[in-house]
């Protein structure tokens, strides 16, 4: 990914916050046949504070992607994303552009033992469902010992902690503050077809940083 010193995202506790709202990711490694690429959901390892991630790929994924082979992976956190119309800007010149927060994490990943891999996939488990009425956690019923077991040795779980981050929140940075509310304000109105609540958060975010610190200096 092109970075732009404009837009890079350093801050890790920013990193991880766009990790954690955003689970479902994009595993890339280079295969026998050239580029592969799955999609599974990843959490942030629990026990560390760094950017470091767990996750599972189903069997023969583990193949294709090459865990334990020593082979780097690259795992992409896509956050939200959408169509900016050069209608919500300032009068003046302008083009459409596409707005977007993603998290680069490259490295070799380690492959899990069986008791971890279940940890894990516990922990997807209950984060996911702990918001329905009635969770249908891993280890309860009717789900037994040997079902969950049976389960866990078709997956193959994995920790990354990455050697290499870029990450990148495209959100207007070179616009106006006029044209940035205006923007805003677009995405989060129910009348535009684009209308984004999520990207209009991400936007107030980045830019309320940006203001006050404009106002420190």
């Amino acid at each position: 990914m092109r970075q732009n010193p404009s837009f890079a995202m350093t801050d890790v506790r920013e990193l991880r916050r766009v990790i954690e709202e955003n689970p479902w990711m994009t595993l890339v490694a280079t295969g026998a046949e050239g580029l592969v690429a799955s999609h599974y959901a990843v959490l942030l390892d629990e026990a560390r504070d760094d950017l470091t991630i767990v996750g599972h790929v189903g069997r023969p994924d583990d193949q294709l992607l090459g865990l334990g082979t020593g082979a780097e992976l690259l795992v992409i956190a896509q956050g939200p994303h959408g169509y900016i119309s050069p209608g919500w800007y300032e009068p003046g010149p302008s083009v459409p552009t596409w707005n977007f927060v993603t998290v680069h994490l490259s490295g070799v990943p380690e492959v899990l033992a069986a008791e971890e891999n279940l940890r894990v996939l516990d922990r997807l488990v209950t984060r996911f469902e702990s918001g329905m009425a009635q969770p249908h956690l891993m280890w309860e019923p009717p789900n037994d010992e040997d079902y969950v077991r049976r389960m866990e040795r078709g997956t193959v779980g994995f920790r990354l902690t990455p050697t290499k981050v870029v990450a990148k929140r495209k959100l207007s940075q070179n616009k106006s503050d006029v044209s940035v509310d205006q923007v805003i304000a677009a995405l989060e109105s129910g009348a535009s077809p684009y209308a984004d609540p999520r990207l209009a958060g991400e936007m107030r975010r980045a830019h309320e940083s940006m203001r006050a610190a404009r106002v420190q200096s």
